[in-house]
């Protein structure tokens, strides 16, 4: 890519975690949230794209990484109290906030519990409901235990980026069951979305594990998918389905995504150029 960043690592007591951040850039802030058993190198591509032109904060999660695993489960609703206890600890009043899988159910938790906090949403490959997955992809995530972690997921590159960093790696089953127990628990979270007041970005990848029917519905509770007229304007949110990507490759296809996350958080939205002389034109300029 031809780009390069460092990030300066330290640690925040927040909610009885020593929870561990990675900084690169300056300017407005944004918080980066990781899939599961993630770490900050999950957003190795990314990170350069965003720091161009801003302050990104890589968190490690409860049990993720450098964070070390606490007496509490795993649940939604925490990570996202984490996430805006951070944001306050960081002496931002709001900051902008990018979530992936995991980190995207985490990321609209922040959103609706703490929407002071948030300017704006991005919420890549995650939905608002569980039913939102694909059966299979719901069936896969309940496969990974405790009692089998090391047998189905070690040795992998995920185990290696934890095991490489983690301070107990040893806790690596108990995240495992943590995370198989959270991903179980039923949600459904579409009321508390559509009363969201802050723009919201949703990404998923054309092969994902959330249907893109799926996505535009959850698109259409924050007011898209419907024409942009002279009485209608567009909704302030936007949905954006990527071409030729996975739920796995999808924070890697930055050449996609230098296209779409930084005109929406610099708010760089056209109006439609088929509009003139109070006239909406039809696109074949009938």
């Amino acid at each position: 890519m031809g780009e390069a960043v460092h990030g300066k690592g330290d640690y925040a007591a927040i909610n009885g975690l020593r929870l561990y951040t990675e900084t690169y850039g300056e300017g407005d802030p944004i918080i980066l949230l990781h899939g599961g058993f993630g770490v900050v190198a999950m957003f190795a591509r990314l990170i350069p794209v965003l720091a161009a032109s801003r302050q990104v904060i890589v968190v490690e999660m409860q049990g993720h990484g450098h964070t070390a695993d606490i007496d509490r489960p795993l649940s939604y609703e925490q990570l996202a109290d984490d996430t805006a206890a951070l944001i306050a600890h960081l002496g931002f009043e709001q900051a902008d906030v990018l979530g992936y899988s995991l980190g995207g159910g985490a990321a609209l938790q922040t959103a609706i519990r703490h929407p002071q906090r948030v300017r704006k949403l991005v919420v890549v490959s995650a939905p608002c409901r569980r039913t939102g997955w694909y059966p299979d992809v719901l069936a896969g995530m309940a496969t990974v235990t405790a009692e089998n972690a090391i047998e189905l997921v070690g040795g992998s590159p995920m185990h290696q980026a934890y095991v490489a960093v983690a301070p107990r790696p040893d806790d690596f089953p108990l995240l495992a069951q943590k995370t198989n127990d959270l991903l179980s628990k039923d949600y459904d979270w579409s009321a508390e979305v559509e009363a969201l007041p802050m723009p919201v970005q949703i990404i998923i990848g054309d092969a994902d594990s959330i249907s893109p029917v799926y996505a535009a519905e959850m698109y259409h509770l924050l007011g898209g998918g419907l024409a942009d007229t002279l009485t209608r304007p567009r909704s302030k949110s936007e949905l954006a389905i990527l071409p030729g990507t996975t739920h796995y490759d999808i924070v890697e296809r930055v050449e996609l995504l230098r296209a779409i996350i930084p005109p929406f958080l610099d708010g760089a939205s056209q109006p439609s150029p088929w509009i003139f002389s109070g006239v909406e034109a039809n696109h074949d300029g009938a």
